[in-house]
């Protein structure tokens, strides 16, 4: 009968981290890297769907976990000591912060800089009109 009011919820939660100081070999083992992400995603309490990795030549690691939630990424540069973590979740923000809080640990990451930010439409500040 009545229409049901928009949900003012985010659809999801967007973390982002810079880590540094991480071990150059496990940066450029595309395999131990893609391991590492399922586990760190499936104990965050996301649901896995599928992975790939790509290893470049002559070093770094590109690589996503396709999870029910969004997704979970990383793009490493071995040279550097330098990875940068990127997990996307819908519904329950948690996951994200779980899944990321797991990753840092397992990547051995000296410096982190870490930011968290809500998606979806209701997070997207009000526009003016357009003056034509």
């Amino acid at each position: 009968m009545f229409p049901t009011p928009p949900s003012t919820a985010p659809a999801g939660r967007h973390v982002l981290a810079e880590l540094t100081g991480c071990p150059a070999a496990v940066l450029n083992d595309p395999t131990g890297l893609e391991k590492c992400f399922r586990r760190c995603a499936e104990e965050g309490g996301a649901t896995l769907v599928s992975s790939h990795f790509h290893h470049f030549s002559p070093q770094g690691v590109s690589g996503v976990v396709v999870i029910a939630e969004s997704h979970v990424t990383v793009h490493t540069w071995p040279e550097h000591g330098y990875a940068a973590v990127d997990v996307f979740t819908c519904g329950r923000p948690e996951v994200a912060e779980a899944v990321m809080e797991l990753l840092i640990a397992a990547l051995g990451a000296e410096t982190v800089h870490r930011t968290s930010f809500d998606r979806g439409p209701n997070t997207i500040p009000q526009r003016l009109p357009a003056f034509t």
